[in-house]
């Protein structure tokens, strides 16, 4: 069973991956990789040596061509799943961005964003993405009432 938990902080050497909940316009951005017909939350992998708060903006260019926003940390999170990092608690670091502006081509792996008012119904990473969306809800950083 997959296991979510947020913490205020982490040491910075534990974080691995930065998700970004994302507003454009009012509504929520969620991205579908080309490989499959899913919808998920912009984020990914930090790269030796990065900052997070600069995983965070490269992911959120990269997969949603954001190029003009603001970013704030939401808090850390963790994942725990046995079918992933052999079972080991993984850290990441969960972000809102508001987004201004978007580049008029994608150029990574994505193949199209989504602006919606709702959760989408097919999501990538059921087990965990929706907790990050509840989480950043309690915390006062979603406005819009997300069902």
């Amino acid at each position: 069973m997959t296991e979510v938990k947020f913490y205020e902080s982490i040491e910075d050497e534990l974080l691995k991956f930065a998700v970004i909940i994302s507003k454009a316009q009012d509504q929520y951005v969620f991205c579908r990789h080309k490989d499959r017909d899913t919808w998920e939350i912009p984020g990914g992998h930090r790269e030796s040596g990065e900052n997070i708060i600069d995983t965070a903006k490269r992911e959120l260019y990269e997969e949603t061509g954001a190029i003009k926003f603001e970013i704030k940390p939401v808090c850390v999170y963790s994942v725990t799943a046995p079918d992933n990092f052999d079972g080991e608690e993984t850290f990441g670091m969960l972000f809102f961005a508001d987004i201004e502006s978007f580049e008029t081509e994608l150029h990574s792996e994505i193949e199209e964003i989504e602006l919606l008012d709702e959760l989408p119904k097919r999501w990538t990473y059921p087990d965990i993405q929706p907790h990050l969306i509840n989480e950043a809800k309690r915390r006062g950083f979603l406005s819009l009432s997300l069902s």
